[in-house]
């Protein structure tokens, strides 16, 4: 086996900028070399708001890879959420001159090139170009259709944008902080790479991960994205709840969330109580533990409505579209106690917590398999697929062919010649 590449997945967060150096080892598992990881101070529901402490914060990260574990981090595979983040479906077609040659992969680029001069909104442009069907002069469901005849070839498309301004910032604070992006991608198909099997994607499945700032929802049905989603709110707002509720500071909220929230009030007894140490010349403030999981209750379920909101958008009670693999739940939320149960009631649906242990090789810190890092974790898997390392199993069996920025080097020259970064 060829020596495998470094390489580096950094995830800017709205709680924590977490950069992670892997690479595949020779069984074709992901072996992590370092972990670096800050607080994230210039982000808001995963959007830059403050460049100079957004590249504060991913310096600190890349300064712990590089002085703890001597290595040198020069390109990131990053990733974007944010509410600004939309997907669409869309068709388009190309008229083969020779239809007697074989259908190859130049073919393929000049559809993918096609839907990418589709007209967005102002101020947007297109993040990935996902193909999900092809069709070969009115033949339907062809997956792949290099070496086939034929003279039209059309395919479906899903499509993901995002606000020019917000992808810009990101590409900006990367850039300050002295690295290069070698792709960019949407946060939800990376964690979905990092927790999802090939099984449960062919199958139908939901994946939730529950940031700080957002919850992304990605969809996936015969191993083929289907819908991507950003709710604009995730745990964060759980932690302004219990620090209003309970009139106590942001930083007892969130070791109370932490350490004794559930999402079931019926787990917890009337007489379990909490006492918080109080300001100074306070006395302490005692917290019924049963009132803490009713704040968080009622949070979680206006996130989980609007999780099946998407899912019913979907459609998923047709037959073709059903998601016999439930929902996997993942991110920093998703490891609220009784969430899952919870889950489960509001949407009928089965559902899990994802872990990425089974991408990781063995000795692996426990702490990256928790689903807190599953973000980190996919873009690590997906900056390995950028560098062209398709030939090991881990990479084949798990992520999907689409359309990176194979342009974005040329976006920063033109950026960087014309001013706007």
């Amino acid at each position: 086996m060829k020596k495998e590449k470094i390489v580096f997945g950094l995830d800017i967060g709205t709680t924590k900028i977490v950069c992670l150096a892997g690479k595949l080892n020779e069984y074709g598992k992901l072996e992590i070399l370092g972990m670096g990881k800050s607080e994230s101070l210039g982000v808001r529901r995963g959007i830059v708001n403050n460049i100079m402490q957004t590249v504060k914060s991913i310096n600190h990260a890349i300064d712990i890879i590089e002085k703890d574990f001597s290595i040198k981090v020069d390109s990131v595979c990053t990733g974007i959420a944010g509410q600004h983040i939309r997907s669409l479906q869309h068709s388009d077609y190309i008229t083969r001159n020779n239809p007697e040659k074989y259908i190859d992969k130049s073919d393929i680029e000049k559809l993918h090139k096609n839907v990418k001069q589709l007209i967005l909104l102002p101020g947007e442009e297109i993040i990935h170009v996902l193909a999900q069907e092809y069709k070969i002069d009115g033949e339907s469901d062809i997956n792949q259709p290099e070496g086939m005849h034929g003279s039209r070839l059309e395919a479906t498309f899903h499509i993901v944008a995002g606000q020019t301004a917000a992808i810009k910032n990101i590409t900006k604070c990367v850039v300050e902080s002295g690295l290069r992006v070698s792709a960019l991608n949407l946060e939800p198909l990376a964690s979905a790479d990092a927790v999802l099997s090939v099984e449960e994607k062919e199958a139908g499945v939901v994946l939730v991960d529950i940031g700080g700032g957002t919850t992304d929802v990605a969809i996936f049905k015969n191993g083929i994205i289907k819908h991507t989603a950003v709710i604009p709110f995730g745990g964060n707002v759980i932690t302004e709840d219990i620090k209003e509720g309970c009139s106590i500071i942001h930083r007892d909220a969130e070791l109370l969330k932490i350490q004794f929230g559930s999402a079931l009030p019926s787990e917890n007894k009337d007489s379990e109580i909490v006492s918080i140490p109080g300001l100074r010349g306070h006395d302490p403030k005692e917290i019924s533990v049963k009132n803490l999981s009713k704040i968080i209750k009622a949070r979680v379920e206006e996130i989980i409505d609007q999780v099946y909101r998407q899912i019913t958008s979907y459609g998923f009670q047709e037959g073709k579209n059903k998601l016999i693999a439930g929902i996997v739940l993942t991110g920093g939320g998703s490891q609220l106690k009784h969430i899952k149960q919870l889950t489960e009631y509001i949407t009928g649906m089965s559902t899990r917590i994802g872990y990425s242990n089974e991408h990781l090789c063995k000795g692996t810190l426990e702490d990256i398999s928790n689903p807190s890092y599953a973000t980190s974790v996919g873009l690590v898997l997906r900056g390995l697929k950028s560098h062209n390392l398709q030939d090991s199993k881990v990479i084949k069996d798990h992520l999907p062919e689409e359309a990176f920025f194979e342009n974005w080097a040329k976006k920063f020259l033109e950026y960087l010649s014309n001013g706007t970064i």
